[in-house]
This record gives C-alpha cells, structure tokens and sequence, in this order.
C-alpha cells in the first residue's frame, strides 16, 4: 500500500496535460467573450435596421369626399409626421450616452 501512495505522489505524467487543459480552455473562453459581444453587436445592428425600415413605412392615407343626391360625405386624410429614432443609426454601443439625450 506505501509503494502504491508513493507512486501516486510522485507521478507527474498528468501535470503537463492538466497545465494544457487549462491554457486551452482559457484561449477558448477568451475567445468566445469575444465572439459572443460581435454577435450582440450584429444583432443590435439588424434590429435597428428592421426599426428604422418600420418607421420609414409610408402611412399617408386619404380618401375624397363623396356626394349623391339625398347626401354627402366629407373625405379623409392623415399624414405620418417624423418621430424621434425613425431614421437609422440612432442605436450604437460604441458611444455613450450624452448630456443632451437627457
């Protein structure tokens, strides 16, 4: 049983592959915290894009008044005004917020 424990204690033929491991696993990690943040980027960017096409939709309506005989009715209209965040680019993470979009 003493030889069996000394053998243990002193092999070190698993140090070097643990010593691996844990480099390896660091680089992966470290890469995929990068990977992940362009991914959140890119997603932000196209949800932007699809806000900004929502808010470009064209919402003018109108429809001419009608008159008849025994009556008539008065026509319609309705013009889309610009909101605020309707055009694009209005969504970033590079830059912070500023004292004026408070």
């Amino acid at each position: 049983m003493t030889n069996t424990l000394n053998a243990l204690y002193n092999d070190e033929a698993g140090f070097i592959i643990s010593a691996e491991l844990v480099l390896v696993a660091t680089i992966c990690v470290l890469g995929m915290v990068v990977g992940l943040s362009e991914v959140a980027f890119n997603v932000n960017q196209e949800l932007e894009d699809v806000g900004a096409a929502f808010g470009s939709v064209n919402q003018n309506f109108a429809y001419n008044g009608t008159a008849g005989h025994k009556g008539s009715i008065a026509g319609s209209t309705y013009n889309d005004e610009w909101d605020q965040c309707d055009d694009s680019c209005d969504v970033t993470c590079d830059v912070g917020p500023t004292p004026e979009s408070y």
